[in-house]
């Protein structure tokens, strides 16, 4: 089975393990920086770094973790609407344009953190996720508008 909705799934994924090595890059030698060594360290979390790591370096980590929480909505609703045989023409574009406001939102977040942009980009890729459920919904209970 081809779907076009699972090409921007496999991009999404991807982008995050790019957040993920940008996380490392920067993460690591902030924290050699700090005077932190990661051998000596038992337990915790990556949030017990913030006010201890400057907090640019945060951002990347925050944004990973962010794209391990709604996207995995993402990624379940457009699963069900390539199962349903839905996922090519308008449905594809929505689940494109979830893609490029989340990799637009990364990028937001990860340097500059605006508060009001970041939340702005979050609730466009949010309606695109509404979308993409209420045609799923659609397809898989067979409601015809």
């Amino acid at each position: 089975m081809h779907s076009e909705i699972l090409k921007p799934v496999v991009v999404l994924i991807a982008w995050t393990l790019v957040m993920l090595v940008w996380l490392v890059v920067t993460r690591l030698p902030a924290m050699r920086a700090a005077g932190i060594d990661i051998t000596k360290l038992t337990g915790g979390k990556g949030a017990d770094a913030d006010g201890i790591l400057p907090a640019n370096t945060q951002w990347k980590a925050h944004n990973y973790n962010h794209l391990h929480e709604q996207p995995t909505l993402f990624y379940a609703v457009c699963l069900v609407i390539a199962l349903a045989g839905t996922g090519d023409g308008m449905n594809a574009w929505i689940a494109w344009a979830y893609v490029a406001i989340r990799v637009v939102h990364s990028l937001w977040q990860a340097t500059v953190n605006k508060v009001s942009i970041r939340f702005t980009l979050f609730a466009l890729g949010t309606l695109c996720l509404v979308a993409l459920t209420l045609h799923a919904a659609m397809a898989v209970f067979h409601w015809h508008g």
